[in-house]
């Protein structure tokens, strides 16, 4: 099994505390874990809370807490996006931070998995795919199996994913982006 030579950043795409995000983030991490795969984590609710008037346009580079995400995905070339569905697409705290990042470098010849998470029935499907749009925009090349998990709160509790198929799901596309 080849391993990444740098670490799989697992970007959780909100910055709403305690996420629904923030766990599969780390059910994620775990799965990594079992595959001797080193992944960091990146939480946006970690982000400076004034970085889209400290740290993109005139402000770039300027904002050192911003520097130092940015510094993180400057060093990685897989990452895996947990994407929550908001209003039909992906969260526009995910879209800014993608924003603020250097254009068209940030991702340009990097690899990427998605994993959608949602309270209804289509798992962040649409979510995904306007966030797939963005990344092939960028010159971002994202691993082909999505994973959607709907209904999610159903299924996850206590560090534990009850349902089989959504396990089995991960476990396949991560092995899939090491291998990617």
């Amino acid at each position: 099994m080849t391993l990444p030579t740098s670490p799989i950043v697992i970007i959780v795409g909100t910055n709403r505390p305690n996420s629904m995000s923030r766990k599969i983030a780390e059910y994620y991490q775990d799965i990594l874990n079992q595959l001797h795969a080193p992944s960091i984590i990146l939480d946006l609710v970690n982000l400076p809370h004034d970085f889209t008037v400290s740290a993109l346009y005139e402000n770039s580079g300027k904002n050192e807490e911003f520097n130092s995400l940015k510094s993180l995905l400057e060093q990685t070339d897989k990452f895996v996006f947990i994407v929550p569905e908001y209003n039909g697409s992906y969260p526009g705290v995910l879209k800014a931070f993608i924003d603020g990042l250097p254009y068209p470098n940030s991702f340009s010849n990097k690899k990427a998995a998605l994993v959608g998470l949602s309270s209804n029935m289509q798992g962040a499907a649409i979510a995904m795919s306007h966030l797939n749009d963005v990344f092939s925009y960028l010159g971002m090349n994202t691993l082909a199996m999505r994973v959607k998990l709907a209904q999610i709160r159903n299924h996850y509790s206590d560090k534990v994913i009850s349902n089989a198929l959504y396990k089995e799901l991960l476990e396949i596309q991560a092995g899939q982006l090491i291998h990617f």
